[in-house]
């Protein structure tokens, strides 16, 4: 809970600050743990520490303008919270930022096709079961045009190119290849740095994966841990198990020392195998991250069986303390303590996507106009003349998703690392409606926990603290009103 309300009863004899007591210069919430024990946490400041109901009621009291003075005989708490930033310093400036104007992006992202090679159980896409639909090659140059002219008039070092998409990228492999080579060639011209990446299910051919590897700056690749999980829910358009296939080419990967992740849904029924999942992919292979994430119900998967449980929190913490022994980490969307921000994706800012047919989408998932999230996430198209028009109320919306405009959110310890959640993920839970929460936020609230106290043992153990920086105006010092 924030420091606005009271977390505990108030002590006897208290006192009202004078105008040069501590006070409170951030946010702060407090997030109990076993043995009436609480994390202290300002998430905007990068700070926290574990306390007892005491000091909790202390910062309760000091929230109202009271200075429980017997509480801190010596003075040592209060230096604490100075040292931490918590009190006594340039009040805190919510990380919160707002895009108006047309979108300028030097990011494009091509949803090359909505063909795919696999029928995977849960495909959020339903990817193979309606008439494909394919990018041409004027589409995608049409897009690359657009990001690179931004990046030369902003004056940005590079622009990017990336390829995802409601099917498999690579199924479209002449747009793929001849969209990158035109890239190459307008970064030359204009002499920016060209990045890009891949989204892929790992199906290709050997000519492909050299080709990839030759090419491409990195990947993600979806893989879901044990091959017999794997070849459960990764199916390909005969009915047969994927894994051979995917092993091979991050094998592949491998041994090109090629820069790739690995992204891992979990399903219900596998959410016990996830520890054991997660160790085989560290122990045979050298990703750079491991992602998972639980799976949501979206197309193919719309009946799949609740996965967002007290059972995947805790398969999550067994499987990152195994990888930890290989020296990597596992990765969850909703919980990445240390970002701050208020937003949870580009959605809100002006994510450029472009569908097979050009359109522009803010978001992956919404990736067709047939989609029934078209009309929130579709905000522009190609113009005649060149570059695209854009409809601003879609616009104004997109950005009006920051998470300091969602009241659900707003006492909640997570919200400036999670930045609100995947918006595409409220819409079709709510159906469009007011977001209440979900068992999603559950997840997200203590995978986010777990994170603060790694932040704090990886500290020292006493506390987690990363300064801003930032001095005083009034004394010149970091954020401490020592004068």
């Amino acid at each position: 809970m924030p420091f606005d309300l009271e977390p505990g009863s108030d002590r006897e004899g208290p006192e009202r600050r004078s105008g040069s007591g501590p006070g409170l210069s951030a946010e702060v919430f407090s997030i109990p743990l076993e043995d009436s024990k609480y994390i202290v946490y300002a998430p905007a400041l990068r700070s926290a520490f574990v306390a007892n109901a005491q000091v909790v009621d202390f910062l309760a009291q000091l929230g109202k303008g009271v200075l429980d003075a017997p509480a801190d005989p010596d003075g040592s708490l209060v230096k604490l919270l100075r040292a931490l930033e918590i009190v006594d310093a340039t009040p805190e400036i919510p990380p919160s930022t707002t895009t108006n104007g047309d979108p300028r992006p030097v990011s494009v992202t091509l949803l090359l096709t909505t063909a795919c090679n696999l029928r995977c159980t849960y495909c959020y896409a339903s990817a193979g079961n309606a008439a494909p639909k394919f990018m041409t090659i004027d589409t995608a140059k049409h897009g690359i045009d657009f990001a690179a002219a931004n990046a030369a008039g902003r004056r940005a070092p590079y622009f990017e190119v990336g390829y995802h998409g409601g099917g498999e990228p690579t199924v479209n492999w002449p747009v793929l290849t001849g969209s990158l080579e035109y890239a190459r060639e307008k970064a030359a011209e204009l002499k920016l740095e060209l990045r890009s990446s891949l989204a892929t299910n790992g199906v290709v051919s050997d000519e492909r994966i050299d080709w990839i590897v030759a090419h491409l700056g990195g990947v993600s690749l979806s893989c879901d841990g044990l091959p017999q999980v794997h070849d459960q829910c990764r199916l390909t358009a005969s009915g047969e198990g994927s894994s051979e296939r995917v092993i091979h080419t991050l094998r592949r990967f491998d041994e090109a020392k090629f820069s790739y992740g690995i992204r891992l849904t979990v399903t219900a029924e596998h959410i016990s195998t996830l520890p054991e999942s997660v160790e085989f992919l560290c122990q045979e292979f050298h990703p750079v991250s491991v992602h998972i994430e639980p799976v949501y119900p979206l197309g193919r998967g719309a009946a799949a069986a609740f996965a967002e449980s007290d059972e995947f929190i805790e398969a999550y913490r067994a499987a990152s303390a195994r990888v930890a022994a290989h020296g990597r980490a596992v990765h969850f969307s909703g919980a990445r303590v240390g970002t701050i921000t208020s937003h949870f994706c580009g959605v809100s800012q002006d994510n450029f996507c472009l569908s097979a047919d050009g359109n522009v989408t803010a978001c992956f998932e919404a990736f067709g106009e047939d989609n029934p999230w078209a009309g929130v996430f579709f905000y522009g198209r190609p113009a005649p003349g060149g570059g695209y028009e854009f409809d601003h109320a879609v616009l104004a919306h997109l950005h009006g998703q920051a998470v300091e405009n969602r009241a659900h959110c707003r006492g909640c310890f997570a919200k400036w690392s999670c930045g609100g959640d995947c918006y595409y993920k409220w819409m079709v839970a709510t159906g469009g409606g007011e977001f209440n929460g979900s068992a999603r936020c559950h997840v997200i609230r203590e995978l986010t926990k777990d994170q603060i106290l790694e932040k704090i043992a990886a500290s020292g153990g006493l506390f987690w603290h990363e300064p801003s920086g930032l001095a005083c105006p009034a004394c010149g010092q970091p954020h401490q009103r020592a004068c």
